[in-house]
């Protein structure tokens, strides 16, 4: 991991009457994140010795820019409960997420606490205050999308849809097959797909199979009801010589979703981003 900070006893910026449940920190997977990229955000959360919980608080994870202005956010509840903590144990777990497309380059910070989510309580941590209980954990820099490999979203795609309760969501249905497009790395990478699938239509669950050009190189079954990622590495050899790569996902059945909607829908798609090694 390339970034990380965290804090020792007593280094926080103003004492608080309450004593501090964890020392927590937070490391990314690269120090320069361009737009639209994704990162892998490893928690770590050292629970202090005494520390109890006495309800499952949420982590919230704020990245701001240098004006204090909040840019993206990382919300979640962690995957073993703070109930379940346990005094001097060592909270560890990993999330990978997108970069949202927000207008800003340049150097930004991550905030992150504990909170109720049904009072918006928060509890003291060890670690560097920036203001009401919202503690300094890291820094790196946002890079312009330019830096990504560009992908072309070619044949067997449906127009994006946005979530309108929540703008930042933003998908494409493929049809039975859809066509990925991009320039060549040729070298070793990883492709990463968030989707999900109409698990409440298919039994078994619709099969999907990615292929460059008619050689496949993964298989996987549809069955997630909500977004979910999966990653496959791709070898320098699979993507060939050409400049150019065409990547598809083909799905053995599609569906139609009735209603007057006359399209023929395969999997949902929220990202397909594809990172050299």
């Amino acid at each position: 991991m390339l970034i990380a900070l965290a804090f020792a006893p007593g280094c926080s910026r103003k004492r608080d009457n309450e004593p501090a449940v964890a020392t927590p920190s937070l490391s990314l997977s690269k120090d320069r994140v361009p737009i639209g990229s994704a990162v892998t955000l490893t928690y770590k959360f050292q629970v202090a010795p005494g520390a109890s919980f006495d309800k499952n608080y949420y982590v919230f994870a704020h990245v701001l820019d240098p004006e204090g202005e909040q840019m993206w956010t990382d919300d979640h509840m962690p995957p073993t409960p703070t109930t379940s903590w346990k005094p001097g144990q060592t909270i560890e777990y990993k999330r990978t997420v997108f970069v949202p497309n927000y207008p800003y380059i340049g150097p930004a910070v991550m905030r992150l606490g504990l909170y109720d989510l049904a009072n918006g309580r928060r509890l003291v941590l060890n670690a560097e205050e920036a203001s009401r209980r919202e503690y300094v954990v890291a820094r790196f820099q946002v890079l312009p999308t330019s830096e990504n490999i560009f992908l072309m979203y070619k044949d067997g795609w449906h127009p994006a849809e946005v979530d309108p309760k929540n703008p930042t969501t933003e998908w494409q249905w493929t049809k039975k097959t859809g066509t990925l497009a991009f320039r060549n790395p040729k070298k070793d990478c990883t492709l990463y797909l968030e989707y999900d699938a109409r698990t409440d239509l298919f039994n078994p669950p619709q099969r999907v199979t990615l292929k460059i050009g008619d050689q496949p190189f993964a298989q996987f079954a549809a069955d997630a009801k909500g977004p979910t990622l999966k990653t496959f590495p791709l070898t320098a050899t699979q993507l060939g010589t050409g400049d150019m790569v065409n990547l598809s996902i083909d799905i053995d059945r599609a569906f139609a979703p009735g209603g007057g909607d006359p399209r023929e829908l395969g999997i949902r798609v929220f990202h397909a981003y594809v990172e050299p090694k």
